[in-house]
């Protein structure tokens, strides 16, 4: 792992922080290889139980670095091979029973937005845009966005954003669902910290509760597509089964039997 990428564990707390502010974090190679080991180590840990995405700087992730493209990677078989490498990243957060929530301030845009989506909660601040822009410079959706996208705003609206080069503000992306909240700050800096403390927030609320059972409830969520409905309802079964077994869930289950039992008394 490099310094493109800022990583540490806090009391089952995995924070992967981006690390190319001057460049708005965009991906290059030093990124793109950070970024894949540093998801397999969160996901890999057992004493991780909640990922939080967030980055240096004054935005969030601009995609792909457009100028290293044009000036350092000599083909199209580099970049797909690049590609590669952070699509490993994604399928480490994405296929994982750890929930990620992300503090996305400021700009997110091309790749940018799968990093995104390849969380299970995203905040932004009142100030962020969200986009697409691939086609502005003649590049087509990458890094999960047309795997994604759809999935989390439909797919009208997903082609809006990939057919323009509409910039979503903060309102219209929660209220397409894109991201679960917004929070204001009196300037961009002061906003970026509140994005970022809220986003700890959810991961700490994560922690304090029912921690593995979120994670299930996750993977549940994420692999539905992977089976039929009657597999998902057994899978759903054999979880809730699992689940009742382990001594965490059997004490949150006799103290809500309890408190239930001397309610009603």
């Amino acid at each position: 792992m490099n310094d493109a990428i800022l990583f540490s564990v806090d009391e089952g707390m995995a924070r992967l922080t981006l690390n190319r502010p001057a460049r708005l974090n965009a991906f290059n190679a030093d990124l793109a290889h950070a970024w894949r080991d540093a998801t397999a180590e969160a996901t890999g840990r057992g004493d991780v139980k909640a990922i939080l995405l967030d980055a240096a700087g004054p935005a969030f992730c601009a995609g792909g670095d457009v100028v290293e493209m044009a000036t350092v990677m000599g083909s199209g078989a580099e970049i797909t091979a690049l590609a590669e490498v952070i699509n490993s990243g994604i399928r480490s957060l994405t296929e994982s029973a750890i929930p990620v929530v992300v503090a996305a301030h400021g700009t997110t845009a091309g790749g940018g937005l799968g990093i995104l989506l390849s969380s299970d909660y995203a905040v932004v601040g009142s100030r962020s845009k969200l986009g697409s822009l691939y086609a502005n410079i003649g590049l087509t959706p990458d890094l999960s966005v047309s795997a994604q996208l759809a999935q989390a705003v439909g797919q009208r609206r997903a082609l809006q954003l990939v057919l323009q080069d509409r910039l979503l503000s903060a309102a219209e992306a929660v209220e397409w669902g894109l991201v679960a909240e917004a929070v204001e700050g009196a300037d961009a800096a002061a906003e970026a910290e509140l994005v970022r403390a809220r986003a700890e927030e959810v991961a700490r609320f994560w922690l304090a509760g029912a921690a593995d059972a979120y994670g299930q409830a996750k993977r549940l969520v994420r692999s539905r597509p992977e089976r039929t409905f009657v597999e998902q309802l057994s899978e759903e079964a054999r979880s809730i089964g699992a689940a009742l077994e382990t001594p965490d869930a059997q004490a949150r289950v006799a103290a809500f039997a309890a408190a239930s039992a001397k309610k009603a008394g």
